[in-house]
């Protein structure tokens, strides 16, 4: 059985369905190459949301779609960040805090893209929050990797101690991020109608669906922006007064709307968007959501994506893909203890955010069926658990090829990747302007067939 095959049926298994329908994938040659299996793990979560969009137009009624997967193009949405231009011009990915930085007795990988992410950092350093970079390189060279790492967590800031397969594997933290399946579908005590909206079509079998996006970065909003592909209303909340990374939502936010709103202030918009949905998805730690007063609907599909899970000592922590790469020891793998790497994209964001939507869509037509409502849940270090676990390692390979330009468009003074499914041309329309929206839906509220 090959790595993506594997992938989707431990996919297939952990949400329990027994559709063992797998769309066969190319080789990808120089795409995604790397020590670990990338390119299997990126050909699995694509093909696990062709299964479930499948299933999804079975339930409707609806003769499955012929999917193909087309592995640059697959490739290419992986490692979008690299073709993505503004005003022709390519992004930085990283700011001058945020990477690899030896320590007294090993490394650190550190994130800090964002300013309040800088701040804490600094702080978990002991230094003032105006301190240059060359000040904060020589404080970490002269501390313990552990002693970083622990601060960090203590402050907010996020830092991850560089370890190997086999440090990380003796932790607590890794035995729970492997515990459980790949996406975990758990049913709640609740439920609504059942039925499926009406206006479904074989290339929207989403239509009519309403979908909350409360997410960032990278694997939340590439699980939403698939599910606005297939045709949901996908409205994005995020919090004022923590903007995002600009260059980041014009990647990741195609097809939706984009609106801004205060969990603490603006509760009752939320509430009756929240009344009115049909999925939530979110990117907040365990236990965040509930802290604020948010109170799930019944029947409501929720899907959780997180960093580390939702168990063990480090379920509350903070964490990105690159730091999570770090922490497990996949850095090692695809570098070497002195000098650590990083594999060819940011492969465990971008397949977590697959398989999350892969796992709302069979949550949608689980509960057309029961009218139960579901918690789909997804973490890095589970994801990143199944490729360190997956067989075919090569250790000698060649460089992975850079992602092919044919593979983006261009919006006015954007380019963007293309979608990942080789069927759609193009998303609904790209990125809007950042909080531009009302907080209301596109479309009417649809009517539903049971």
């Amino acid at each position: 059985m090959s790595v993506h095959e594997r992938l989707v049926r431990d996919y297939q298994d952990g949400i329990g369905v027994e559709d063992h329908c797998v769309t066969p994938a190319p080789e990808f040659g120089a795409a995604l190459a790397a020590a670990l299996p990338v390119a299997g793990l990126a050909a699995g979560a694509i093909g696990a949301v062709i299964g479930a969009a499948n299933r999804l137009r079975a339930a409707h009624g609806l003769d499955p779609m012929r999917h193909r997967i087309d592995p640059p193009r697959v490739a290419a949405a992986f490692a979008s960040e690299r073709l993505l231009r503004i005003e022709g011009a390519p992004v930085g990915m990283f700011a001058d805090l945020s990477g690899f930085f030896p320590t007294f007795d090993g490394g650190v990988r550190t994130h800090a893209n964002y300013p309040h992410h800088r701040s804490r950092l600094l702080a978990a350093l002991n230094l003032p929050a105006d301190a240059s970079l060359d000040l904060a390189v020589a404080q970490i060279a002269m501390s313990r990797a552990a002693d970083i790492e622990d601060a960090a967590a203590a402050t907010g800031a996020i830092a991850v101690q560089v370890r190997t397969e086999r440090e990380w594997a003796a932790t607590p933290q890794a035995r729970a991020a492997a515990a459980g399946p790949l996406v975990a579908a758990i049913a709640r005590a609740d439920a609504r109608g059942i039925g499926l909206p009406d206006g479904a079509t074989p290339f929207l079998p989403l239509r009519g669906v309403r979908v909350l996006d409360m997410t960032r970065v990278i694997a939340g909003p590439v699980a939403t922006r698939t599910l606005a592909l297939l045709g949901a209303d996908v409205l994005r909340i995020d919090p004022p007064g923590l903007p995002e990374i600009p260059w980041q939502f014009r990647d990741t936010c195609q097809g939706k709307r984009s609106t801004v709103l205060d969990l603490r202030t603006d509760r009752a918009r939320i509430d009756a968007l929240m009344d009115t949905a049909d999925v939530l998805v979110t990117g907040y730690r365990p236990g965040a959501l509930e802290h604020a007063g948010l109170t799930i609907r019944p029947g409501l599909v929720h899907g959780r994506v997180s960093a580390w899970g939702e168990t063990g000592p480090w379920g509350m922590r903070r964490g990105f893909d690159s730091i999570v790469q770090a922490a497990t020891g996949i850095a090692i793998i695809e570098g070497a203890p002195a000098v650590p790497s990083a594999l060819p994209a940011q492969a465990l964001d971008h397949a977590s955010g697959y398989l999350l939507a892969a796992g709302v869509i069979d949550a949608l037509v689980a509960r057309a069926a029961d009218g139960i409502g579901r918690d789909i849940r997804v973490s890095l270090a589970r994801t990143a658990s199944w490729l360190l676990a997956a067989p075919e390692r090569t250790l000698r390979h060649p460089g992975a090829a850079e992602p092919d330009p044919q593979y983006a468009l261009t919006h006015g003074s954007v380019t963007t990747a293309i979608p990942a499914l080789a069927e759609y041309p193009d998303y609904p329309a790209p990125a809007r302007r950042y909080g531009w929206d009302q907080p209301t839906w596109s479309s009417p509220a649809p009517l539903w067939r049971v």
